[in-house]
């Protein structure tokens, strides 16, 4: 699978474009991660990639077809969108919850069969939820909630994970916890994964390529030792930073120094 976008522009209501003029491709089993400035249109770049958001201007397509030509129901099989902060009925348990990505996939009567439940128990396996499956959903830490978000996810069995800054609010143990588990995914299902994320360093770490958003338009694409320079933690988050590289981790990592903001010249 892989998705295209040729000069896409997008925006809300009657807002001027939050997007403009993106081009980039997806190849199919990529980890990129898109960072930017806050209001850099990053969250705007997953929901068009999810066929949330249909762009203003240009294309944006899967293997080819247009996504907006494609029917709710199957790009679901294909597509999972987590957004931020998702609601949760407390009285749910993580059963419950997780089986509600078996949806795209129900007959005609919409109930879920004996292959639906296998789906939703590997689901629940892969993110180590076995144990907790019977608990009410408003009962469960931070990180736990985030994990039951995730099985639910990988019960659509999608092509396409997308990831609207899924650490948020969550201790840095539970952080790591779940880029290791999105890691995972990534590499042993083969599944494709575009995340939006603020941490530069843990960007930097777990993604094989860094896309960066600055007054909604694309200004760096790359791996992550190409996209974090010096240069660029100026020009883009406008401070100044030292970087070093983790042999152990093999990545960048960034050391911020000082803002910019406010500097005469940004010097």
């Amino acid at each position: 699978m892989q998705i295209d976008l040729t000069t896409v522009s997008a925006g809300y209501g009657k807002s001027s474009d939050v997007l403009r003029d993106i081009s980039l491709q997806i190849p199919e089993g990529a980890f990129m991660t898109l960072i930017g400035p806050n209001g850099s249109g990053k969250s705007t770049l997953l929901r068009v990639l999810a066929a949330v958001l249909r762009p203003r201007s240009g294309n944006a397509s899967i293997d080819g077809r247009p996504l907006g030509g494609i029917p709710p129901r199957h790009l679901a099989r294909r597509i999972s969108f987590l957004p931020q902060q998702p609601i949760t009925p407390p009285e749910f348990t993580v059963r419950d919850l997780v089986s509600y990505g078996r949806h795209p996939y129900l007959g005609w009567l919409g109930r879920l069969q004996r292959s639906d439940w296998s789906v939703v128990d590997w689901a629940c396996e892969m993110t180590r939820l076995t144990d907790l499956q019977d608990r009410f959903v408003g009962t469960l830490s931070g990180g736990e909630r985030q994990r039951a978000w995730l099985a639910l996810s990988l019960a659509q069995q999608p092509d396409l994970l997308l990831l609207d800054e899924p650490t948020t609010f969550l201790d840095i143990c539970y952080q790591l916890e779940i880029l290791e588990l999105v890691r995972r995914l990534n590499r042993t299902l083969g599944m494709t994964v575009v995340m939006v994320l603020h941490d530069l360093n843990q960007a930097a770490r777990y993604s094989h390529r860094m896309l960066a958003l600055k007054d909604g338009r694309l200004v760096a694409d790359g791996p992550p030792d190409e996209v974090m320079t010096p240069a660029f933690l100026r020009e883009v988050f406008r401070i100044d930073a030292r970087l070093h590289r983790d042999e152990t981790l093999n990545c960048p990592v960034m050391v911020p120094v000082r803002s910019l903001i406010g500097k005469r010249d940004d010097s």
